[in-house]
């Protein structure tokens, strides 16, 4: 995730102080991936060192400005039109899981799958509902306010990651009882369906603290 770019993307917008930074960018993403002012004055410190942010006074409260350099747009507008790298992907803390279960003294493995899909398929359910009163929001007119479609498109990413997980974990269980066949059954038996080609790698889904599920 980049909480660089995330924060160059809300200060063209204007200049902003931490916390404020803090507040939208959560509210932009339904808090899926909360964030603390820490994080934000540091990174506020590397974008300012980078020269693509700069100081702008203070509000009345007193709180310190920032406002986005040309040399922060120009960063930004780059990062828009960049594809996302996948070529070195986030450490996937179930796919780490599974690999080091394989051959685990004392680790049922197939029960870790089960295990993990019940949270998968819930996970999935509590999405669906949120994505539905989300979704009823924005069609209805009630509302047009940016950050609920925001929230919208990453609730809709967070169903298809979970759904992408569900089928890979059905995969993985195929592929373990293929493998713990004989040699002989195991060569007539089929391989487990593939679906690399038509869903993205699966990423772990720990459902996100969000203060949206509120208002579900």
């Amino acid at each position: 995730m980049s909480i660089r770019h995330g924060l160059l993307a809300l200060l063209e917008r204007g200049p902003r102080y931490g916390s404020q930074l803090r507040t939208e960018f959560e509210s932009r993403t339904g808090s899926t991936w909360p964030l603390n002012v820490g994080q934000v004055y540091t990174t506020l410190a590397r974008l300012e060192r980078d020269g693509l942010v700069a100081p702008d006074g203070e509000d009345t409260a007193g709180h310190t400005l920032y406002a986005i350099t040309d040399t922060g747009r120009a960063e930004l507008r780059e990062w828009y039109e960049r594809p996302v790298d996948r070529a070195n992907p986030p450490r996937d803390e179930l796919s780490i899981k599974l690999a080091m279960a394989v051959g685990a003294p004392g680790v049922d493995i197939r029960a870790v799958i089960q295990s993990q899909r019940h949270a998968t398929i819930r996970a999935m359910q509590d999405y669906t509902r949120l994505k539905a009163t989300a979704l009823a929001a924005v069609e209805s007119g009630r509302s047009g306010e940016r950050d609920d479609v925001a929230w919208l498109l990453v609730l809709e990413q967070l169903i298809f990651q979970t759904e992408a997980e569900a089928r890979w974990l059905d995969h993985c269980e195929a592929r373990l009882v293929r493998l713990s066949l004989p040699a002989d059954r195991r060569a007539a038996a089929p391989e487990p369906p593939q679906a690399a080609a038509e869903t993205p790698a699966p990423t772990t889904t720990t459902r996100p603290r969000t203060a949206r599920t509120r208002r579900a």
